[in-house]
């Protein structure tokens, strides 16, 4: 097997911070990396992920920010709830970007699902954001996660694993795609943990029982917006025109070229350049009012 190359090493080796703080009576925990001083990038995973699908993007993004990688309930090493809703885990997010300490200068980022938490977290609370950022996330159709889980493709009741090289080896993104090895490799070993008689995913399956989000529940924002998309990934360049005039004809829809839905997957560099540039030109620009 070809070794990983040195910067995701460097990334996985990079000094992280964990953290929790309590939403709605659940514990959420999250991941910190950079300097506590700076202002913050929030990072949130989509469906059945978790925080350290983000542990080689994150280092990347420490240049003058703090960035926090969250896990939302039913999640990664977070509580788990009776209901989930994408208005609970915006809350949920806005308690982490509170918490850090810099939230009128924080940036949200969401891929997918999380993407859609983060877009409905700047509806209902922009003034309290500078920005918000959702990758591939198919505002009109149900994310992939959520319309597997919905035909019973996936996303059922957990299976447990006799050991953790078996439920490592059952990993798979959904949607299926192409994959850098080292890095599919580090988040399916993330993703599992104990159980009764060996080893399970960390999700809980009832997270696919929640409300969608639809363009008419986005309104003109308080803060800037952006959107990003795979170029062959889930939202069309017809739906990235749609929340274009959805949302005022301000937000930038920014394509990255090759990449497939789960774009820390396939292209990781490639993201962490986009949104970089896009991160550099919100500082030195002046919003639309």
């Amino acid at each position: 097997m070809t070794p990983p190359p040195a910067w995701f090493s460097a990334a996985l080796d990079a000094a992280v911070q964990p953290g929790t703080t309590t939403v709605d009576g659940a514990s959420i925990a999250y991941r910190m990396w950079g300097d506590p001083a700076h202002r913050s990038i929030v990072l949130v995973h989509g469906g059945a992920a978790h925080s350290r699908w983000w542990d080689h993007i994150a280092p990347l993004l420490t240049s003058g920010w703090r960035v926090v990688a969250v896990d939302l309930s039913g999640h990664g090493d977070s509580d788990r709830r009776d209901r989930y809703s994408l208005d609970t885990w915006a809350r949920e997010v806005l308690a982490v970007v509170t918490e850090a300490g810099t939230a009128a200068a924080s940036v949200v980022i969401g891929h997918s699902m999380g993407g859609l938490v983060t877009l409905r977290l700047a509806t209902l609370a922009g003034s309290q954001i500078a920005g918000a950022v959702a990758i591939d996330s198919p505002v009109r159709d149900m994310a992939p996660e959520d319309r597997a889980a919905r035909q019973h493709r996936a996303f059922g009741p957990l299976r447990v694993y006799p050991t953790p090289e078996a439920a490592v080896a059952r990993f798979r993104p959904i949607p299926d795609q192409p994959t850098l090895a080292y890095i599919a490799d580090h988040v399916a070993a993330t993703s599992i943990r104990p159980a009764e008689g060996g080893w399970t995913w960390k999700f809980d399956p009832q997270v696919f029982a929640r409300d969608s989000l639809t363009p008419e529940l986005l309104t003109r924002l308080d803060c800037r917006v952006a959107l990003f998309r795979a170029e062959h990934g889930l939202v069309t360049p017809q739906q990235g025109e749609v929340l274009y005039d959805r949302l005022g004809r301000v937000a930038p829809v920014i394509e990255i070229p090759v990449a497939a839905h789960h774009i820390m997957l396939d292209q990781p560099v490639a993201l962490v350049a986009a949104l970089r540039t896009l991160l550099a030109d919100w500082d030195h620009s002046i919003p639309h009012g």
